[in-house]
């Protein structure tokens, strides 16, 4: 753990800022202000995919900003929260921003906490007076507008009524619909610090991510998943499942439904042993 107080990263050059824009379909905003931090959630919820396909593929995940926003712009890739939310950091303080990282445990079955760096978001603080927001793109099916970080009534989101409330030691628990998602540390992290939960939900056969493949974005009027080899769609709450037969059509479904091209099908890596 990081103890002294993090250095604020430096912004990315204004050329990698503006093929990041281009590759969730933003404009540059004028100002860093709420409805800019709205919008390009929202984009990058809709273009950018949740995935985990790098760990059953072999690939290094390395928590560097440049690496991560590589990832994501040039190879037209997703990831996991360490990864989404570090590159979205990183183009937010490219964007005027101020942007600090923080660290929360995941509520799993029958409420048990998850590791410490278990997921990664992002305080955002804006230029017009409003928040400070809780951002992030990282979390899968999730909120789909920044959050008031300081407010301990409900926040009403299209995909749900959210509410942060006051835990032990000072956190937050975030809870959508009166369930709890995470609990929120609200001292400031940086990239390094989530490496051991990253190497963790790599490797870990505790972990959700090493047993099963996972790749979801947001849509228009719902949500598209292709979970192993069943594809799932969501259309207005309406859910409907498609079993993909052989490997050239799983990999139809990532170029067409995802946007990348990838060599070859994934399959579930096994997980090191305890």
């Amino acid at each position: 753990m990081n103890e002294e107080l993090p250095q604020p990263a430096r912004p990315p050059a204004p050329a990698r800022v503006d093929a990041y824009l281009q590759r969730i379909g933003a404009a540059r905003p004028v100002r860093a202000d709420a409805e800019a931090l709205r919008e390009l959630q929202l984009r990058h919820l809709a273009t950018v995919p949740f995935e985990n396909l790098s760990i059953h593929l072999g690939q290094d995940i390395v928590l560097e900003e440049e690496r991560l926003v590589d990832k994501i712009v040039t190879d037209r890739r997703g990831g996991f929260c360490y990864e989404l939310n570090g590159a979205f950091a990183s183009l937010l303080r490219g964007l005027g921003f101020r942007v600090t990282l923080l660290q929360a445990r995941v509520f799993g079955d029958g409420g048990r906490l998850g590791i410490p760096y278990d997921h990664v978001a992002l305080r955002v603080e804006t230029d017009d007076g409003t928040g400070p927001w809780l951002a992030d793109v990282g979390f899968g099916d999730h909120a789909l507008h920044p959050l008031q970080l300081d407010v301990r009534t409900e926040q009403d989101d299209p995909s749900g009524r959210f509410r942060l409330r006051e835990a032990p030691q000072g956190d937050l628990d975030l809870l959508r619909d009166g369930s709890r998602q995470f609990r929120l540390d609200l001292r400031p992290r940086v990239l390094a610090d989530f490496r051991v939960g990253s190497w963790y939900h790599r490797t870990s056969p505790d972990s959700h991510f090493t047993r099963s493949l996972i790749c979801s974005r947001r849509t228009e009027d719902g949500r598209v998943t292709l979970r192993n080899r069943t594809l799932i769609s969501t259309v207005r709450g309406e859910r409907h499942e498609t079993e993909l037969g052989d490997d050239a059509e799983v990999l139809a479904a990532y170029r067409d439904y995802f946007g990348f091209v990838l060599d070859q099908s994934p399959a579930v890596r096994p997980a090191l042993t305890p």
